[in-house]
């Protein structure tokens, strides 16, 4: 079981937070709404609970739920609170039209994270190639990328809890190329395959 708290009250955050009460773990949320954040742990039920935003966080491992402009601000604002934790952004930073990324340099959201975040706090990307209809009722396979190889393994078996397969992409560097990945769900969302019930998976030979 994992101490999970969640930046955020949109439909990520009650999903994830949803799967991960499911799979025995705690929840906390933590909006900038505090009603909403309050609305959103009463409709999860089962203890979760509500965190003030800004502070301290009370689970080990926090997911960031926010839109892709709104998480490093986040994270800057928190400062020393977010010390000693993992925390997992979720996010894709898409230009306005969907066909690219809305940074152009070889960076990602989660770089910028670890670059904004406490030196003892350990980022992973994760989560972000998986819409969110897909992530509420089904199993699919769930890419991280990391550089921490403790914390990594944290979020694995969080991951697990939430009955998905974690598969590890490598380093934080990755989370780059996890973005463009998520980028490409929406492309066959929109051409290939035409809806968005689907994930990116792996498919492996029999022995």
């Amino acid at each position: 079981m994992s101490n999970i708290s969640i930046i955020g009250a949109g439909n990520m955050a009650r999903t994830i937070g949803a799967r991960a009460i499911a799979g025995g773990n705690t929840v906390e949320i933590m909006g900038r709404d505090q009603s909403k954040a309050a609305d959103l742990a009463k409709a999860l039920g089962d203890g979760a609970t509500t965190g003030e935003w800004g502070t301290a966080p009370a689970g080990d491992i926090v997911i960031v739920a926010l839109l892709y402009d709104g998480v490093v601000p986040a994270i800057a604002q928190y400062g020393d609170a977010l010390a000693g934790k993992v925390l997992v952004d979720i996010s894709n930073p898409f230009n306005p039209t969907f066909d690219g990324l809305a940074h152009r340099e070889q960076t990602s959201i989660a770089q910028e994270v670890a670059k904004a975040a406490p030196t003892t706090a350990s980022v992973m990307k994760a989560f972000n190639t998986i819409f969110r209809q897909v992530l509420e009722k089904g199993r699919p396979d769930v890419f991280l990328a990391g550089d921490d190889a403790q914390a990594k393994a944290r979020v694995e078996a969080f991951i697990k809890s939430l009955g998905m397969r974690p598969l590890d992409v490598g380093g934080l560097k990755m989370a780059h190329w996890l973005e463009g990945a998520g980028l490409i769900t929406v492309g066959l969302a929109n051409h290939g395959v035409g809806n968005l019930d689907f994930a990116l998976g792996i498919t492996e030979l029999p022995v």
